[in-house]
């Protein structure tokens, strides 16, 4: 396993995205994203990632430089139309979007078409929490995960994420899959030749699979008992993003590693609250904040949603970011490919 700091992976795919003819600005905002996202210990989401969005651009399904559109449709709403750009861009664009409206009107709900994978739903959530609101985003993607009661994949992961301002500390956040696993383990797995957890996904049969090349669909949030929960909230969560926004939904949406050339149109959801609008909004965060405390109080002292990400990434700050070979692997490959440099590594491959 090799290690790399932070700001090493930062400048390394700002490198490679400015190579692919992205933006200074958007290449360091989609880079600083993925790199936030691996410093969380959610290496599903994180720099692991942009190997894909290189190979994405390099095919022409992501444009380095699209006319990204905002649309005001009314007093508390908006459109933003991705352009067939970076998913992490366009939904940062819009997440700010619902964080300008919602300092206006109290309440904000605005709608993405058009983009692609947009990494994290945390990253947007965390950034209206931090601003002193609550924020809410959600997303969908291609046919990963089989419906309850089937087994061929229908919807997709479905994630859903929802932060809280914290005083004197980061957001509380919940960001999760309606799914057991996100599919992007399965790639990673496959990747590092790893075995998947029992329970979490399925063959083409709809056998269990542990096998990670013979995973064909994943089982949702609940498992094989209770998973009408997990596959009843990621079919809500595909109306908001698909259907709502004008997007494709579940199998009309082009796979994500398949089909390379063909643009994804993937939608996304974010809603902003201000608490000001409220009775509890001038003491919420500093409600949180005791409530974290008294839960730390509990036996077994449990932690908040988000806790766990903040601690990674202060470990991870403290010993660099880990890469497991077949990443450094990828890494080496688009180094070459794009002529750039490869991120140095912290000391010696342990």
């Amino acid at each position: 396993m090799r290690h790399c700091d932070a700001e090493a992976l930062v400048q390394w795919g700002v490198a490679c995205l400015r190579a692919q003819d992205v933006p200074d600005d958007d290449a360091r905002l989609l880079a600083q994203s993925l790199v936030q996202t691996s410093l969380w210990g959610v290496d599903s989401h994180g720099i692991a990632r942009l190997p894909h969005y290189l190979n994405r651009l390099s095919h022409g399904s992501i444009l380095a430089r699209p006319e990204i559109t905002v649309s005001r449709t009314g007093p508390a709403t908006a459109h933003v139309h991705g352009g067939q750009g970076l998913g992490i861009v366009v939904s940062h664009r819009a997440n700010r979007t619902a964080m300008d409206i919602a300092t206006e009107t109290g309440v904000a709900a605005v709608g993405v078409s058009d983009s692609s994978h947009c990494g994290a739903m945390g990253l947007y959530t965390r950034d209206a929490a931090r601003a002193g609101m609550v924020g809410v985003a959600f997303t969908h993607s291609d046919s990963i995960a089989a419906p309850f009661g089937g087994h061929v994949p229908f919807l997709g992961t479905n994630p859903i994420s929802i932060a809280f301002p914290r005083a004197g500390g980061e957001p509380v956040c919940l960001d999760m899959a309606t799914t057991s696993i996100p599919w992007n383990r399965v790639m990673n797995a496959r990747r590092e030749g790893k075995p998947l957890p029992a329970g979490v996904a399925v063959d083409a049969d709809g056998a269990d699979a542990t096998d990670a090349e013979a995973a064909r669909a994943l089982r949702p949030l609940g498992g094989p008992e209770y998973g009408h929960k997990g596959y009843a909230l990621a079919l809500m969560i595909e109306l908001l993003c698909g259907p709502l926004n004008g997007n494709p939904f579940g199998q009309h949406i082009s796979p994500m590693y398949e089909k390379l050339e063909l643009p994804r149109r993937l939608g996304a959801f974010f809603i902003v609250v201000d608490p000001a609008r409220f009775p509890g909004g001038p003491t919420l965060a500093a409600t949180v904040e005791q409530m974290a405390r008294e839960l730390a109080a509990e036996p077994g002292q449990p932690r908040m949603p988000g806790d766990p990400e903040v601690a990674c990434d202060a470990q991870r700050r403290q010993h660099g970011i880990p890469l497991e070979p077949g990443l450094w692997a990828e890494i080496g490959i688009w180094s070459e490919r794009l002529r750039v440099a490869p991120p140095a590594l912290r000391g010696p491959a342990a």
